[in-house]
This record gives structure tokens, sequence and C-alpha cells, in this order.
């Protein structure tokens, strides 16, 4: 992740007079103040969300943390306006996080490079006032639907293809991303991942045709769209925004919510810990739960995490407490066997009898900045690791809102 320090920040001057956003100063309802202390969280730094982060930047937003898996090749130097030759190689959110201060220098920004799904805590998703999505996966687009509703955030989705695409706003209260999905996307969500749930490393190369005018366009509206919503303004909320390059149409479409959809599940008890992932303890954890729940409370994992492998055939078992963002199909392979495919075991739930209690959550897998839930009965706490808060955001504002205990 970037550690760049916090540059400096925006001056009375340029918030008022003849400075870089007087333009912007003079449509009635603007309020650059706004902007400059916004909070947005980028999800993939590729075609779509080079043209976010740049917008972010000449908009004046001023808090802005980039997250993306891949690094950086020589087929994005064509789609992707933050990318230079010299920055083959490395990992794209880095790069953009960089990219964009140099095009607004006042911007506070940072990287994180890893898996979304798995690695990234749900702490992000708190911290932020909006999210846009720029990805090219369902499964990533689903972790972040989930997230964003568990955490009563809006988000920005965009998703282009040649040169169509389409922008969609989902808001809590409303229809989601995963209302929408068709039987068909289910079947290609698990298609990237085997039936031992490792990830296809086939599957995660796929390539999606795309050019820099779709890119700008659909970027285009995402951002306005993010722009309307940090003002209070109307937005697309429960809607899409759909565009032909072939013929130039667009049209929006109403999305219709799923009262049985799993992602209409709040969480609205959520207390902030002065702890880190590689300091407290799941029995610590499971202590402070049951002090305010009472003694049968268990812990709930936002996601599936890794315990080991187990051989069928010699019964040979791996201990890992590995992130499944971590693994794939490679592992699978019984190092005794040889030829035998090994069985996963998994957990998402800490119910108090666990051999591993004593270790850290992150020793278990748990990322830092993670948020877990605890619950008894019909009542729920979630437990955010705010201790891990400055080594994920860095410079970023943290904001004045969180109670340590």
């Amino acid at each position: 992740m970037d550690s760049t320090p916090t540059p400096i920040s925006v001056s009375a001057e340029e918030l008022a007079g003849d400075d870089r956003f007087h333009r912007f100063g003079l449509i009635p309802w603007w309020d650059q103040k706004k902007l400059a202390n916004a909070r947005v969280l980028v999800v993939g730094a590729g075609a779509l969300g080079n043209e976010i982060i740049k917008n972010l930047a000449l908009l004046g937003v001023g808090n802005v943390l980039i997250a993306d898996l891949d690094v950086i090749e020589n087929s994005n130097l064509s789609r992707s306006v933050l990318y230079r030759t010299e920055d083959n190689g490395q990992p794209k959110a880095l790069v953009a996080a960089r990219a964009a201060r140099s095009i607004y220098p006042a911007m506070r920004t940072h990287s994180f490079h890893g898996n979304i799904v798995y690695d990234l805590g749900l702490g992000v998703y708190r911290w932020a006032d909006i999210v846009l999505g720029g990805l090219d996966n369902r499964e990533a687009r689903l972790s972040i639907n989930r997230n964003c509703f568990k955490l009563n955030k809006s988000w920005v989705d965009g998703a282009i293809e040649q040169i169509q695409g389409t922008a969609r706003f989902f808001s809590p209260g409303g229809p989601c991303y995963e209302c929408t999905m068709s039987q068909t996307d289910w079947k290609l969500l698990q298609s990237r991942r085997s039936c031992n749930l490792l990830s296809r490393s086939e599957m995660q190369a796929g390539k999606t045709p795309t050019t820099p005018t779709i890119s700008s366009i659909i970027a285009g509206v995402q951002t306005q769209e993010a722009i309307k919503h940090l003002h209070g303004l109307t937005t697309l909320a429960g809607k899409g925004w759909v565009y032909d390059g072939i013929s130039g149409d667009s049209y929006t479409v109403d999305f219709q919510r799923k009262e049985d959809c799993y992602s209409h599940d709040l969480l609205e008890n959520i207390t902030s810990l002065d702890s880190r992932s590689d300091n407290l303890t799941a029995r610590q954890l499971l202590d402070i739960a049951r002090k305010e729940l009472g003694p049968s409370a268990e812990l709930e994992l936002p996601r599936e995490v890794l315990r080991g492998l187990t051989c069928p055939k010699c019964r040979q078992t791996q201990e890992l407490f590995l992130s499944l963002g971590h693994a794939d199909t490679s592992l699978s392979r019984c190092p005794v066997c040889a030829q035998s495919t090994r069985d996963v075991l998994t957990f998402h739930r800490i119910r108090g009898d666990e051999a591993f209690l004593d270790r850290t959550l992150a020793e278990i897998g748990i990322p830092a900045f993670d948020i877990i839930t605890a619950s008894v009965e019909n009542r729920r706490i979630g437990y955010e690791l705010s201790g891990d808060a400055s080594a994920v955001l860095g410079p970023l504002d943290h904001g004045g809102d969180l109670q340590w205990i």
C-alpha cells in the first residue's frame, strides 16, 4: 500500500475567489468544501477506474482510496490515461494514486493492492461517503454490493464492453446489484470458483474488449452521480443508464427490489475497537462480545476463511488459515499422494470451542480494518478493528467519529 505523506490541505484561496475551482462555483448548488472533505472508495483501477480517478482529481475531491488486484500491462496503456510505459509491472492502484496527486496535489490518495473480495476489510466501506466500481467481474460486484448495503452505503457500478456501457446507482432501501442478477449471472459467477472454492486462475485472466471512449462516457456518468450524491441531490438511485455507442441511443432502466435478496442485510449497531487484527486474538474479541451480548454469543466473519486442506485418500490435513483470495487450484493437489484432489475446510463462525482461539485475527486469515459481527438470538453488534485504520487508509482523512473503547 502507498504510504506517501499527507499532502497540503486545500487553502481558503482555492475554495473561494478566482481559483482552479472558480467555474464550478458558478453552479448554484455547488459546494467545493463538500468535495474537499469527501471520502471516496474506488474499486478497480482499469479503464473505468482511470477515468473515475482522473475526474475526481479534476473536481477537487479530497480523499480517495483506490483498490485493485492487478499490475499494469502494456495493453492497459491504450485505455488508461493515468499510466505510462515506465509503469509496466507496477500495481495499478499505487500508480493511479500517485498520478491523481500529480493532477491535483492537494488530493489525499492511498492505494490497496490485493483481492478486494477477501482481503479488503469492511472498515473502508464504513469510512467512505460513496463507493465507485470500475470492475469486470460479478464476484467483485456482488462483494461490493453486500458490503455497501450491510453498512448503509450507496455505490455506483459501471460496466463496459466494446463501445456499449451502463452506469447503475444502488442505494440502501432500494433495489441492489444482487436484485438485478439473472440465473445466467449466477452460473457465470459460480464458474469463477472451482467446486472446492479455490480460484481458477484461468478464469481470472479473462479480458473484456473496450475502448477509451466508452470508458470516459460511463465513468463520467458514474462520477457525476457521485457528485450529486455528495451534494444531496436526486440521483439515478434504483436505475441504470444505458448507452449504445453504435446507434448513439441512451435510455434509463428501472430495477425492482427482491424482498428475499440476501444483500439487504443492514448491520445497524457497530462499535469501533482501538485494536488491530495483528494484536487482538479471537478469544479476546469473543470475550468482548460475550460481555455485551451474553455467554452464548458467537462471532460471524464477513467471508469464508480457508482453514486447511484434507486429502480423502491419505487423510493428511494441512492447516493453512488462509484468505481465499490467496488460494487457487494449485493448492488442491495432495503433496503426499500427488494425484489426489484435497477437500477444502473453511469456516466463517467462531463459537468458542475452536483450538485456534489464542491466535490473532490476522493469524486466522482476517484482514486489517475488518468488521466482525457478534450475534446471539436476534441481537447483533459489529466490531470494527479501528486500530488498523491508519495502516489501511494511510494519509486519508479518518474523520472524527471513531469512538475508542
